[in-house]
């Protein structure tokens, strides 16, 4: 684990690697290619892999929901967690941050077009939730996730991520050293980035579909 922000891209524009369900193998591989930083949804799963890639210098983010019994193993073995949608969660992480350790990265995940079944708190829960990050000594607020609802016309396909770009531009004038929006991901990484992402989560246009070498 390290204290770099994330692998840096083209254009400014930071790549994540995606590599859930991917064995560690895969991630190997593509760590030789380059790739540092890498995502993972759970706790357990990204702990085995960590631990079988102790040798190399990666970072590593929770993008999944995390659950508060979760907390101390995220914020004892991961860089970022881009996943934090509710209040309870951040003294938490801060509570159980290793003091050896630089401030824990942390985005505030939000549900942009408020679907049932996605975790994020809602857009105008944003201000409270990163006034309470920024306001923990062993938090750093970076600034906001989303995982857009999929949408077949290419045409619609903008407009939740310009929303989120706005509440984005609207955190970075009330808070110093916010500097980073994740949205995007294989299928749309290039709209995103478009309307305004710096860090982008790329899965099968790495790793193939379902866990198949691409």
């Amino acid at each position: 684990m390290h204290s770099r922000g994330a692998a840096a891209g083209t254009s400014g524009v930071r790549v994540l690697a995606v590599s859930k369900t991917q064995p560690a193998a895969a991630v190997r591989a593509l760590a030789a290619l380059g790739q540092s930083a890498f995502g993972e949804n759970y706790v357990q799963e990204a702990l085995a892999k960590q631990h079988e890639l102790a040798d190399l210098d990666l970072e590593w983010h929770l993008i999944g929901p995390l659950q508060s019994n979760k907390c101390k193993e995220a914020a004892t073995h991961f860089d970022w967690v881009q996943s934090v949608d509710r209040d309870k969660l951040i003294p938490l992480l801060a509570k159980f941050r290793p003091v050896d350790l630089t401030a824990l990265n942390v985005l505030v995940q939000v549900n942009i077009d408020d679907e049932a079944s996605k975790s994020g708190c809602a857009p105008e829960m944003v201000d409270a939730l990163a006034t309470a990050i920024a306001a923990q000594p062993r938090l750093r607020l970076r600034g906001l996730m989303a995982i857009p609802k999929p949408n077949a016309d290419p045409t619609q396909r903008p407009h939740a991520f310009r929303r989120m770009r706005i509440l984005f531009d609207r955190l970075k004038q009330r808070h110093a050293g916010v500097d980073t929006l994740s949205m995007g991901m294989s299928d749309d990484f290039s709209v995103a980035i478009a309307e305004g992402a710096n860090l982008v989560r790329i899965g099968s246009a790495f790793f193939g579909e379902r866990g198949r070498p691409a």
